[in-house]
Order: C-alpha cells, then sequence, then structure tokens
C-alpha cells in the first residue's frame, strides 16, 4: 500500500509539473533598435531585456536587434507592424512620411527642457492617450518612451551660436528640423543614423544632430568633429517601444504589465544615466580637443521662437498632428515654456 501510495503521489506531483509546464504562457519578441550595444543606450537596451526576462520568470524572450541589423532605422515601425519584427525600439519620429503627427511623439523641438517633463506629459498629461490613437491607426501599440535628454550637436566648425548656423552641412533626421534649421540658414541632409560617422569621416557633411554627449562620444563622433555644443537646447528625442498590436493584444495581461513597468524604469534609468554620462563627457572632451560650446540665453530663444512657429504649419497637416500639437502646447504653457 505503502508503494502504491508514494507511486501515486510520485504520479500526481509529475501530472502537476506536467500540467503547470503546459499552462505556462510564453511570449517570443523580436525588437530591433538603431543603438549599437557599446553605446550608453545600447547597453540600457540590454537591461530591459534583462529586466523583462527576469520578472517574466523567462516567460518572456526577447531577442534583440541592435544597430538595425535587421532593416535601417526608418524601416523598423513598418517592419514590426507587417510581422518581420514583433517590436520597435527606434524612434516616432522616423514615420513623419506615413503621419506629420510622429513629429510631436518623436522629437517635438524647441519644446521641453527636461527628460521629467516631456515624461510627465506623456503619463500624466493626456500624452499617451492622445499618442496611442496614432499608433493604433498603423496596426502598432505605444508601450513607453525612453529619453536621453537634450541633444548635442556636433561639428568639424566652430558652431558656438546660431551665426554659425549658416551653410553649416549637417546630418538631420527626416521631419520638422529640416525645417527649423533650414530657416536659420543651415543645410540639412537627411541620413540613417547608422551612416554619421562615415559621412563626417568622408567630409560629406559638416556636421550631425546624431544623440547626446555621451551617445556622441560612444559613436566615435568627436574622434572626427572637434566641436559640440552642450548642455543641448534644440532637440530631445522620445525614443519609444512600439509593438505590433496584434501581437500586443494577444500577450497575456501579466506579460504587457510587465512590459509597461520595464518601460518606466528604462526611462528613469535613462535619464539619470545620462545626467551622469553626459556631465562626465563634457567635462572630458576638452582635454582632447574638442570645444564645446553653451549657447547664449538669446540664440536660444531665437531657435524655440522658430521652432514652435513652424509647429502650427505641421499641425495644420493632419487632424492627428493638431491634437498632438495643441496637448503639447496646453501642457507647455503650464510649464512656462510657450513661447508667445
Amino acid at each position: 500500500m505503502r508503494k502504491l501510495a508514494k507511486s501515486l503521489l510520485a504520479f500526481t506531483a509529475l501530472g502537476m509539473m506536467m500540467s503547470g509546464a503546459a499552462l505556462a504562457e510564453t511570449t517570443h519578441l523580436r525588437i530591433q533598435t538603431h543603438y549599437a550595444p557599446e553605446t550608453p543606450s545600447g547597453k540600457l537596451a540590454a537591461q530591459f531585456v534583462d529586466d523583462v526576462q527576469v520578472m517574466s520568470g523567462g516567460e518572456i524572450e526577447i531577442e534583440m536587434f541592435y544597430s538595425s541589423s535587421v532593416v535601417k532605422s526608418v524601416e523598423t515601425f513598418d517592419a514590426a507592424a507587417t510581422g518581420i519584427l514583433d517590436c520597435d525600439m527606434t524612434g516616432g519620429a522616423y514615420q513623419t512620411g506615413k503621419n506629420p503627427a510622429f513629429q510631436f511623439i518623436g522629437d517635438i523641438m524647441g519644446g521641453y527642457d527636461t527628460p521629467y517633463q516631456q515624461l510627465s506629459w506623456l503619463y500624466y498629461g493626456g500624452g499617451l492617450e492622445t499618442a496611442q490613437k496614432l499608433y493604433n491607426k498603423y496596426d502598432m501599440q505605444l508601450v513607453g518612451w525612453w529619453i536621453y535628454g537634450q541633444e548635442s550637436l556636433s561639428s568639424t566648425k566652430p558652431i558656438a551660436g546660431i551665426e554659425d548656423l549658416k551653410d553649416w552641412k549637417f546630418r538631420s533626421p527626416p521631419g520638422l528640423e529640416t525645417e527649423i534649421f533650414a530657416s536659420l540658414g543651415a543645410k540639412p541632409v537627411v541620413m540613417d543614423f547608422t551612416e554619421v560617422f562615415t559621412a563626417l569621416e568622408t567630409k560629406i557633411i559638416d556636421g550631425a544632430d546624431a544623440s547626446g554627449l555621451a551617445n556622441n562620444v560612444g559613436l566615435g563622433l568627436y574622434d572626427i568633429a572637434k566641436y559640440a555644443t552642450f548642455p543641448g537646447f534644440h532637440s530631445m528625442p522620445s525614443d519609444h517601444l512600439a509593438c505590433n498590436k496584434a501581437k500586443w493584444d494577444a500577450m497575456p495581461e501579466k506579460h504587457r504589465r510587465i512590459m509597461e513597468t520595464a518601460m518606466e524604469k528604462l526611462a528613469l534609468q535613462t535619464a539619470l544615466t545620462f545626467e551622469k554620462k553626459n556631465a562626465e563627457a563634457a567635462s572630458s572632451l576638452p582635454e582632447k580637443g574638442v570645444t564645446i560650446s553653451d549657447w547664449s540665453a538669446e540664440d536660444r530663444a531665437a531657435f524655440r521662437k522658430a521652432a514652435q512657429q513652424a509647429w502650427e504649419g505641421w499641425a495644420e497637416k493632419t487632424p492627428e498632428a493638431r491634437l498632438l500639437v495643441d496637448s503639447h502646447k496646453a501642457y507647455l504653457k503650464q510649464l512656462g515654456l510657450l513661447v508667445n
């Protein structure tokens, strides 16, 4: 009897284990980012992957593709929407050709001063609800943002103020930025993020709007470009995690919740990391022959005015753009950052 009882218990335990394994819900995600794994942002993306996999007990598996290794950066969104990938971890500003409204998701230009202000619009200023309608229209789900702060311009020529923008040929992401800088005398050239180093090296461009100071160091830009702006003022991209909506909706609720929570951690971790790393880079670069320029209050104000004037033209392009511009303006007014 004892042997039979033990056998029954063992059989029951094995059955329960097999049943638990069968009931375990798994999610496999293929995600692409434009960041190289050795940059600070690339390392933060790797930490995000680890957080998700650990918090889910291995139920969520993420295959991360760095440096836009599957498709070009600007094609990542469509690759996720059509199922070539599952999620896009680049930025909304790459999709302005699809709908100008994405400009005000990806890079507002001349808007908020800090990542914390911009994140507060998303989570507490009605931004996520407004943005989600835009993403869903294209069969995607906006999961969250990670913002490293103001970008720094890199240049092979002095760039100490707004006068230095005249005839300055630089890499620009697509969208609103090209119009703003062109109105101030610069000559923007749209090219993929991954092409910046070679374009500087071969003198196709004089400079670049690539990333924040620390990421630019990681990309090796200051080995060639010996001039930079810091603190930044012109651009603060909101890199996003956006997933194929059908894939997202099919995920168990607990998996979606883990992804959202991990993104909120990534957002704070990114902002705090770059507070420190950008300051360290600004301190060390002059020793390497890099001249850092902090634009005057007057030049910064002139740029912000040009940027916020340009918003209105874009707001008229689509109803979604108008909704997002009005949402930002209302929140910026509360913060005292709207130029009259």
